[in-house]
């Protein structure tokens, strides 16, 4: 303080009257972070003009809006990075399944698919019947498997237990693919669940700093009012 009428800026260091000085200690805080990074010499208990308090509060406004940006910026670089995160780990595990198999185990493969197909019922039928037509009305005389066809009996029951271990060992297989599947989409979905967690997270801790600054920069705009209209009036 100067005189009774003066009071001295810790800012511009200039003398000042009432009216164009405000106490240090109902600076806000923000505010006052940004003015001691300028006036490492700043005290609560001095003053500053309302000239350099209104540069600080306009800087502070355009450090806000910068920082809300980079903030925003930042944030859609997290949500690129879990797609992209999550479309690296949706694989089709399905190609590297097959690929993994041997030549036996596709054989087995097919042969199941193939017994268990319309063709091959029409085609074994079709050769049940012509067995049964030649040893019974063509070779009358010789025939080589007469009633009541034993050597047929024979190759079904062959075919029967051949075609048994190809379809168990297809059926393990494919539970063993079923399995690593949900496996998978067991991962794939808890990566989700924890990435979507984050992200709420993140966008929550995001909108309360928003509603602090806003509140903050309302605030300033209030001040900067009384101000505009203290200095018309």
């Amino acid at each position: 303080m100067v005189n009774k009428e003066t009071f001295l800026c810790q800012i511009c260091s200039e003398s000042k009257k009432h009216d164009e000085i405000v106490p240090a200690e109902s600076v806000p805080e923000p505010i006052t972070e940004l003015i001691r990074k300028e006036c490492p010499a700043w005290s609560s208990g001095g003053y500053i003009c309302r000239t350099d308090l209104d540069r600080f509060r306009a800087q502070y406004v355009g450090e806000v809006l910068k920082n809300e940006k980079v903030e925003l910026t930042v944030l859609e670089g997290t949500v690129r990075q879990t797609m992209k995160d999550h479309e690296l780990l949706a694989k089709n595990i399905n190609i590297e399944f097959d690929r993994q198999l041997s030549f036996g185990e596709r054989l087995s493969d097919h042969i199941a698919d193939f017994a268990g197909s319309w063709t091959f019922i029409i085609s074994f039928t079709g050769v049940m019947f012509l067995w049964i037509v030649v040893n019974t009305f063509i070779i009358v005389t010789r025939p080589f498997d007469p009633y009541p066809y034993i050597l047929l009996n024979l190759v079904l029951s062959a075919v029967a237990a051949i075609q048994a271990p190809f379809i168990i060992m297809s059926q393990n297989r494919q539970e063993s693919r079923d399995r690593l599947n949900a496996e998978h989409d067991y991962r794939v979905n808890l990566h989700n669940e924890m990435e979507i967690h984050q992200l709420h997270k993140k966008i929550d801790h995001l909108l309360f700093i928003q509603g602090q600054r806003l509140l903050e920069i309302q605030k300033i705009q209030v001040e900067l009012m009384e101000n505009l209209i203290r200095k018309t009036s």
